[in-house]
Parts: C-alpha cells; sequence; structure tokens
C-alpha cells in the first residue's frame, strides 16, 4: 500500500471486527493513527487487535449497535473521553439481506436495513460533525456501495439504504464545508469480504465466478484496495475533496 502520514490522528471506525473495517484498523494502525473501533459483537473487535498485533495503549474498542443513538453517542463519547478529538471517522457498519425481489420482501428486513445501512450513518454523523466542528476540522467517510449509484435487482432494501448514504453524504459535505469538515461515500462493488457469503448462500446460482463476470475488469475486488482509498480519501494531503460518492467497481458504473 502506498504510505500515508496519520500519526497521532485519532480515526474512528465503525463495523472495526470484519471486512474493511477489519483491515482498515491495520492499515491507520500501520499509519501511525490512534483508533476507536465499534461493532455490533465486541468480541470480534478482539480478533481485530490480535489479528494485527494493535497496541491496546493506543485503541478505545467498544460493543456499539450504529441504529441505537444512545450507543453511537456513548461510543463517540468515549471516544473524545479518551483521545480528545476525532480526527477521521469511517463509517462502515453495515448488513446485507437475502436476495429477494421488492414484492417478496419482508417489512422487518427493510426496516433492519434502513436502520443500520442508512439511520446508522446518520447517527454516526450527527455525533461526530459537533466534535469536528469545535476541533477546527476532520474527514468523514461514509461507505456506500456500487449499489448506492445504480439499481441492485433482488437488494432493494439494500439499494435504497445505500443511495441514502450518498445523499446524506453529499448534504453534509455542503453544509459543514466551510468549517473545514469534508465528507465523502466510498463506493465500492463486489468485493472479497464476508457480505458477500449470504449472496453466495442463497441458492439463487450466485457464486463468486459470476459476480466476478459482472465485473467489466473480470474480476472481485480486494479489500486491500478498498482500504487504500479509504486511507486516500481521508489524508490530509486530499483535502480539496469532499461531497464525492468515490466508486470502485472495475467499470460496472460506466456504462
Amino acid at each position: 500500500m502506498t504510505r500515508y502520514d496519520f500519526t497521532d490522528q485519532v480515526v474512528m471506525i465503525t463495523g472495526a471486527g470484519s471486512g474493511f473495517g477489519r483491515l482498515a484498523a491495520g492499515a491507520f494502525a500501520d499509519a501511525g493513527a490512534l483508533l476507536a473501533l465499534c461493532d455490533l459483537d465486541p468480541e470480534t473487535l478482539q480478533d481485530t487487535v490480535r489479528l494485527h498485533g494493535l497496541d491496546e495503549d493506543r485503541i478505545l474498542t467498544m460493543g456499539c449497535d450504529v441504529s441505537a443513538a444512545t450507543a453511537v453517542d456513548a461510543f463517540v463519547a468515549a471516544c473524545v473521553a479518551r483521545f480528545g478529538q476525532i480526527d477521521v471517522a469511517i463509517n462502515n457498519a453495515g448488513i446485507g439481506h437475502e436476495l429477494k425481489r421488492m414484492a417478496d420482501l419482508d417489512e422487518a428486513t427493510f426496516d433492519r436495513n434502513i436502520a443500520v445501512n442508512l439511520k446508522g450513518v446518520f447517527l454516526c454523523m450527527r455525533a461526530q460533525l459537533p466534535h469536528m466542528v469545535a476541533q477546527g476540522g476532520g474527514a468523514i467517510l461514509n461507505v456506500s456501495s456500487v449499489a448506492g449509484l445504480l439499481g441492485a435487482p433482488m437488494m432493494s432494501a439494500y439499494a435504497a439504504a445505500k443511495h441514502g448514504v450518498i445523499g446524506l453524504t453529499k448534504t453534509a459535505a455542503l453544509e459543514y464545508a466551510r468549517k473545514h469538515v469534508r465528507v465523502n461515500a466510498l463506493c465500492p462493488a463486489f468485493t472479497r469480504t464476508p457480505i458477500l457469503d449470504p449472496l453466495v448462500q442463497s441458492g439463487r446460482g450466485n457464486t463468486l465466478d459470476n459476480m466476478a463476470a459482472a465485473i467489466p475488469i473480470g474480476r472481485l475486488g480486494e479489500p486491500a484496495e478498498i482500504v487504500q482509498a479509504m486511507l486516500w480519501a481521508c489524508s490530509r494531503e486530499n483535502s480539496f475533496l469532499t461531497g464525492q460518492a468515490i466508486t470502485l467497481d472495475g467499470g460496472m458504473s460506466a456504462g
């Protein structure tokens, strides 16, 4: 990976117990950051700490359901109490759902996807932004999806939530640009993370190979490629980037 310098910057990552969040924790730690990590399952955070050999004096780990305002507010407050600030926030926590046509999707599945994937981003930004404004600036990166830019057959709730994340991102970027808070979204296509497992296990003939075939470049994304984009987007060297839906999709959205 290209080296970026986040020495002693406080980086908050939601959903850090697996997937992009777990890999990002290691990458930002390697770049010198102090870390505030949360996940719905706090035990997975200990796996993240062990996997990357993270220095426990430089991290905060906490269980957090991002769909619950009290939990989000407590996590953000704990971060500020421990480190005094939030320089970078990566709102990464998210879930998928079983593949179903819209008319067959149950209301509970829709509500849970909106609660975690969309409301969770809203609650995180609502808690993070006042601290960033008070300290003179910061960077927020919300993890959306190529399904937030295009239609996603059989994934209507997920697509609706991820479209909403881009709307929140662009709105916050405009509201806070003059407060020196940059807000962007990352929009990856199919990438080798656990969120693909329900698709493969759905019994509808989805395989990693046919997912790769749907991508013009002919392969799935690699988590390290997505995390590299996180480092780039959040770097202070990239201070002119805000309000963007950064697409890493192997060409899916080009046609």
